[in-house]
């Protein structure tokens, strides 16, 4: 059996999760989970006095309805330029098992 519900992971340079979260919650998400993390990319990699410098992160989760979660990846991807280079990723996994969600299905 299909699993009913995606999760879309987004990356973000900090700053950019509140815009990632209105923009899949625009596009029908119920709502979203940001986190703070480190990383870096090819187009991050910065020096300060011989140091490197690891960027800081935005990671926004969004468990969606299967259904929905197209569109709100393309509106993610709008609204976080994630179609140019170094502004981030998106990614959608299927969530097989889920408990305490609290929204009522529409």
């Amino acid at each position: 059996m299909a699993a009913s519900r995606r999760l879309i992971v987004t990356i973000v340079t900090r700053g950019w999760g509140d815009r990632v979260l209105q923009a899949s919650m625009d596009a029908g998400a119920d709502g979203g989970t940001i986190m703070f993390g480190r990383g870096m990319g090819i187009h991050e990699r910065q020096k300060l006095l011989g140091i490197c410098i690891e960027p800081e992160k935005e990671i926004v989760l969004s468990v969606v309805p299967r259904d929905k979660a197209d569109g709100i990846l393309r509106e993610i991807v709008k609204a976080a330029q994630l179609d140019k280079p170094g502004k981030g990723l998106a990614f959608v996994v299927p969530v097989e098992d889920l408990a305490g969600v609290v929204h009522i299905p529409a």
